[in-house]
């Protein structure tokens, strides 16, 4: 993991490893390795250059201090990179040198870098996504008749289902998740267009190494037009990644609430060296729900200042394009931590349907005063039964009586509802409407995109 501690809680292993120092070197040496390829094979360069040139880019070769150092003074680090590559080249073959970064510009290295960057990052983030829509999955169909109350600004509402709950987050999740999917799709693709888009330099076979080019990186056959200070594609992603924190971050609020230890419906994984405090042994936090909510606290700001960049100048930005390498870094991160963390707490989330009963029965049957004047509105007038059932709830509060208990002292209410209507009003499984069916429409469809991918 990066050994940088202020983005500890930003990242995760893999997601480190992959925006690297040496990573990030490593992408932008595989561009020009894949360009004198490309040229090579479409006669521009010669095969020796490009076996040149591919031999001698290797991120080991390369002081990054240093690199970074002069990438501060040039404003880029591609000026100091092919500087360093073609340094590197001339000591042992001064004619294959010569053709280093033919025909290509400064931006061309830094926005395909990030490109094979983001094409490399995409398994990773969705990796982890599947996780977490496959245990949600599973939560959902073990607590199908698991009823706990719903909250409506923070207060009790009537009952739901576990089952439904978490069929919600798989939702939002698996939408998220084909969101970033058509925002990588975007985004990760070949930037090409020499000193202002045209590849002028090199005549009639710009097109012809563009598109080997492209093969050469993995992004496919197609010519891919120059997007220089068009942002727009990436912009998409970016704004995906937005999106998906933020349902992320409404789950792990979710989670976080429900851990409360006078709601205690749900807990996080217990795991050694995990969820404590390094003064209160009896703390149990949710750990992972933190950096969940941290990225969806984060990546808002970073979205916005993504968006402020895009107004970028004619064929190159001034500051614009400068701005976005660390804003995307992060945002990926801040994805791709927010995305591991909520699939490790649905795989191991603890559920105590007791206490999820327990707290119905404590509102004393408050919540169901909704299905009260329901029933006695069919009857009475909906005005008539909310004069009614206010008072009744009022009166419940205050003698800390159940509702039903009340509602059968009142004579007009006696005299529309049965004995067994009042005996069975709190009772939660009868009053929940089509939770099951909108639980089954959102666990089939992720059931069906599954099917479709094995067909």
């Amino acid at each position: 993991m990066s050994a940088r501690l202020i983005e500890s809680l930003a990242t995760t292993p893999a997601l480190a490893e992959l925006f690297s120092d040496a990573s990030v070197l490593q992408a932008m040496l595989d561009f020009e390795t894949a360009l004198a390829r490309a040229e090579a094979r479409a006669g521009v360069i010669p095969t020796e250059a490009a076996e040149a040139i591919a031999a001698a880019a290797r991120a080991a070769n390369f002081d990054i201090s240093t690199l970074a150092d002069l990438a501060y003074r040039a404003g880029t680090p591609a000026i100091p990179l092919v500087k360093m590559l073609t340094d590197h080249v001339r000591r042992r073959d001064p004619v294959s040198a010569g053709f280093i970064h033919w025909g290509a510009t400064s931006q061309d290295v830094a926005d395909t870098a990030m490109s094979l960057l983001l094409k490399r990052a995409e398994p990773i983030l969705t990796r982890d996504a599947l996780r977490l829509e496959n245990a949600l999955a599973d939560l959902s169909e073990s607590h199908k008749n698991t009823v706990l109350l719903g909250r409506t600004l923070l207060q009790p509402a009537p009952p739901v289902t576990f089952g439904l709950k978490a069929a919600g987050w798989l939702g939002s999740v698996r939408r998220g998740r084909r969101r970033l999917h058509k925002g990588f799709g975007s985004a990760a693709i070949l930037q090409f267009g020499g000193a202002s888009g045209t590849l002028a330099s090199l005549g009639d076979r710009g097109t012809s190494v563009a598109e080997f080019l492209s093969e050469e990186l993995g992004f496919g056959k197609a010519l891919t037009v120059p997007w220089h200070t068009q942002r727009d594609c990436l912009a998409t992603l970016i704004c995906a990644c937005g999106i998906m924190t933020g349902s992320l971050g409404k789950m792990a609020r979710d989670i976080s609430l429900l851990m409360q230890v006078e709601v205690g419906e749900v807990a996080e994984p217990l795991e050694e060296g995990r969820g404590g405090s390094s003064t209160m042994p009896n703390k149990r936090n949710p750990t992972a729900c933190v950096l969940a909510l941290a990225a969806a606290s984060r990546v808002p700001g970073l979205v916005a200042s993504f968006l402020s960049a895009m107004v970028q100048e004619h064929e190159r930005g001034v500051g614009g394009w400068q701005a976005e390498w660390p804003i995307v870094g992060a945002v990926i991160q801040s994805t791709g931590v927010a995305i591991a963390s909520m699939a490790e707490v649905a795989e191991g989330l603890s559920v105590g349907p007791e206490n999820m009963r327990l707290n119905i029965k404590n509102t004393k049957g408050a919540v169901f005063a909704e299905r009260a004047m329901m029933l006695l509105g069919a009857r009475l007038g909906r005005d008539v039964a909310h004069g009614i059932l206010k008072a009744a709830v009022k009166k419940s509060e205050q003698e800390g009586r159940n509702l039903s208990a009340v509602l059968g002292e009142i004579p007009e209410v006696t005299a529309q509802l049965t004995p067994a209507e009042l005996a069975q009003l709190e009772t939660p499984e009868q009053y929940l409407g089509s939770a099951e069916i909108f639980r089954k429409a959102l666990v089939s469809e992720f059931a069906r995109e599954d099917d479709d991918k094995e067909q």
